[in-house]
C-alpha cells in the first residue's frame, strides 16, 4: 500500500508559518499606509502641510491604481508570474515608495535641488488639471509633492501585495481552514492600524524633540521586514511546488471581454457601489480621525517627566492592546466553555485598562487606537454566523446604519462635550468601538456575497473591477475631506496667515462637522443600496440571506 505524499502544506505547523509570513508582511504595510495619519497636526506645524496638502498626499496612494489601471496590471502580473515573483516584486515596490516618502520629510530635503525642482514644476498637469483629479496643485509644498510620488509607488506595491497574499492563502489552505486563515490575516493586518496610532507619534516626539521623519523611518524599517517575510515565503513556496510537482496555481487572467458580462450584472453594481461607499467612509476617515479628536476633545497630555508621559508607558499600553486582541480572537475558537469565558473576561479587563491608560496619557492617537480591537474580536463570530445562519444583506444594512450613527455622533454629539475631559473621552471610546464593529460587520457580509451575484467563471475579473472601483473612493475622499476642511474653516487659515495663532494651534482648531456629515451621507447611500439589494435578493432569490454552508 502506497503511503500518501506528505508535503509542507499537509503539515499544519508549516501551513500556519506560511500564513504568518504573509500576514506579518501585510501587518507592516498597513502600518506604513497610515504612518502620517496620527501626526497630521505635526505635519502642519513642522512641514507646512495644510489640510488640502495633507489630503492630496494621502489620496495619492491609489492614484496610479485608479488612473493608470495599475491594479488591473497587478492582477495580470500575478496571473503570468505567479505568487512568489509577485510577492517579492510587491515588497520591493513598497520599499522604494517608502524610501522616497521618507526622503521627502527629512531635513536633508529642505534646501536641496529636488525641493527647488518640485517647487517650480508639477504645478499644472494637462488633462488631469481640467478634470480636477491632478495629484498635485500650484502652491502644494514640495515635500508633500515628493511624499505623494512615493506614496503612489507604495500604493501600487501594497495593492499588488494584497491580491498576492489572498492567492497565497488559497494555495496553502485550499480544502482546509481557508476562511479562518483569511480572517486571521485580516485581524493581524488591522492590528497594524492600532500599532501605527500608538508608535508613529511616539517616534515623532521621541526624546522631547519633534521630528516627523523618525515616524516614517520606523515605517520604512517595517517595509524592509515585510520584504524579508516575502523572501522567506518565496523559498517555502518553492519547496512546496517541488514536493507536489505542480506549477504555481493560476486563475484565468483578466480579460477585456469579461467587462461587458460583469457590467451588465445589476448585482455586481450594487455590491461594487456598496463597497466604494462603505470603505470611502472608513479608510479616508482613519487618516483624519486623530486630528478630529484633537479638535473636539479636551485633552491634557501627560508631562514627559511622569510615568504617563514617559516612553515606557507606550510599550506597556501596546502589550495590553495585544492581550485584548489575542484573548478576544482566540476565545472564538475555544471548545471549553470555561476557557472561553475566561479569555473573554481577560479581554474585557485588558480593554478597560487600555482605555484608562489612554485617558491618563491624554493623547488622541492612543484613544483612536482602540478602533480595530472590537473588529478583531468579532470578525470570526460574524463570519461564522454568515456561514451557518446567513442574513448577509441584513448585516450590510445594520453595518451601514452603525456607520451613519457613528459619524453623526462625531459631528454633533462629541463637540458638546468639549470642556468635559472625562465625558468627551467616554463618548469617543464608545463611538470608536462601535465604528470598529461596523468595520467588521459589512466586510464579513459583503465579500462572501459576491460569488452569489456574479457568474463563477468571471468571479476573478469581478473582484479586480470591484477593487478598482473601491480605489477610486480611496483616492477621492482623503482629498475631499482636506478640501472641505479648509473651505469650511476659513477663519483658522486667516488667523494663521495673520499671525494671530501659530501653525500648531491652527492644526488642532478645525471644525470637522461638514467632513463628517459628508462621510455620514456615504453611509446613508450605502444603507439605501443595502435595502435595494435585500429587495432584489428577495425578488430574484439570489441567496444572500441564506447561509454559505448548507445543512446536510
Amino acid at each position: 500500500m502506497t503511503e500518501k505524499l506528505q508535503t509542507l502544506r499537509d503539515n499544519a505547523a508549516f501551513r500556519w508559518i506560511a500564513l504568518l509570513l504573509l500576514a506579518l508582511a501585510m501587518f507592516c504595510s498597513y502600518i506604513f499606509m497610515d504612518i502620517l495619519s496620527p501626526i497630521k497636526d505635526l505635519m502642519q506645524s513642522t512641514r507646512g502641510w495644510d489640510s488640502t496638502a495633507f489630503g492630496t498626499m494621502q489620496g495619492a496612494e491609489t492614484f496610479l491604481n485608479v488612473f493608470v489601471f495599475f491594479l488591473i496590471f497587478a492582477g495580470i502580473i500575478l496571473d503570468k508570474m505567479g505568487v512568489r515573483f509577485t510577492a517579492i516584486l510587491s515588497g520591493a515596490v513598497m520599499l522604494i515608495g517608502g524610501l522616497i516618502k521618507y526622503y521627502a520629510v527629512t531635513e536633508a530635503f529642505y534646501g536641496s535641488g529636488v525641493e527647488t525642482w518640485f517647487t517650480n514644476h508639477l504645478n499644472y498637469i494637462p488633462g488631469f488639471q481640467e478634470l480636477g483629479v491632478a495629484p498635485f496643485y500650484e502652491g502644494m509644498p514640495a515635500s508633500a509633492k515628493v511624499a505623494a510620488v512615493g506614496f503612489m509607488i507604495f500604493g501600487c506595491g501594497v495593492e499588488m501585495a494584497g491580491i498576492t497574499v489572498s492567492r497565497g492563502i488559497v494555495k496553502w489552505f485550499k480544502g482546509r481552514e481557508t476562511a479562518l486563515a483569511m480572517g486571521s490575516e485580516m485581524a493581524l493586518a488591522r492590528l497594524g492600524v492600532a500599532t501605527c496610532m500608538i508608535f508613529s507619534p511616539f517616534f515623532a516626539k521621541l526624546g522631547g524633540t519633534v521630528d516627523v521623519s523618525r515616524s516614517v523611518a520606523f515605517g520604512v524599517v517595517l517595509l524592509c521586514i515585510a520584504l524579508m517575510m516575502f523572501i522567506v515565503y518565496f523559498f517555502m513556496d518553492k519547496k512546496l511546488d517541488s514536493q507536489t510537482g505542480e506549477a504555481e496555481e493560476q486563475d484565468d487572467p483578466f480579460k477585456v471581454s469579461d467587462i461587458g458580462k460583469i457590467l451588465s450584472s445589476g448585482g455586481f453594481w450594487l455590491v461594487a457601489l456598496l463597497c466604494v461607499l462603505y470603505y470611502s467612509a472608513i479608510f479616508p476617515f482613519q487618516k483624519y480621525a486623530v486630528n478630529m479628536l484633537q479638535c473636539n476633545l479636551t485633552l491634557h497630555e501627560a508631562d514627559i517627566n511622569t510615568f504617563w508621559g514617559g516612553s515606557s508607558v507606550t510599550i506597556i499600553q501596546y502589550l495590553i492592546m495585544l492581550v485584548v486582541a489575542v484573548c478576544s480572537f482566540t476565545s472564538n475558537f475555544s471548545k471549553n466553555k470555561g476557557a472561553k469565558i475566561g479569555l473573554m473576561a481577560a479581554a474585557v479587563v485588558a480593554l478597560v485598562v487600555y482605555c484608562y491608560m489612554g485617558f491618563m496619557r491624554g493623547t488622541a492617537e492612543t484613544i483612536f487606537a482602540v478602533f480595530p480591537l472590537l473588529a478583531v474580536a468579532i470578525t470570526p463570530i460574524l463570519g461564522n454566523y454568515v456561514d451557518h445562519k446567513g442574513k448577509a444583506a441584513s448585516m450590510l444594512m445594520i453595518g451601514s446604519l452603525l456607520l451613519i450613527l457613528c459619524h453623526l455622533t462625531f459631528a454633533f454629539i462629541l463637540p458638546l462635550f468639549k470642556g468635559s475631559e472625562v465625558g468627551g473621552v467616554v463618548v469617543a471610546y464608545i463611538t470608536i468601538l462601535v465604528l470598529g464593529a461596523s468595520f467588521s460587520l459589512v466586510p464579513a457580509a459583503l465579500w462572501p456575497s459576491v460569488p452569489k451575484l456574479v457568474d463563477e467563471k468571471i468571479i476573478g475579473s469581478a473582484y479586480a473591477l470591484i477593487f478598482w472601483i473601491q480605489n477610486i473612493g480611496l483616492w477621492l475622499f482623503p482629498l475631499l475631506i482636506g478640501k472641505v476642511l479648509d473651505k469650511t474653516n476659513p477663519e483658522v487659515i486667516a488667523q494663521m496667515n495673520e499671525g494671530l495663532i501659530d501653525a500648531e494651534t491652527a492644526a488642532t482648531s478645525y471644525n470637522y462637522t461638514w467632513p463628517l456629515v459628508m462621510l455620514a451621507c456615504l453611509g446613508v447611500a450605502a444603507l439605501i443600496l443595502g435595502i435595494i439589494l435585500k429587495g432584489v435578493d428577495k425578488k430574484k432569490g439570489l441567496g444572500l440571506e441564506q447561509p454559505n454552508i448548507k445543512a446536510e
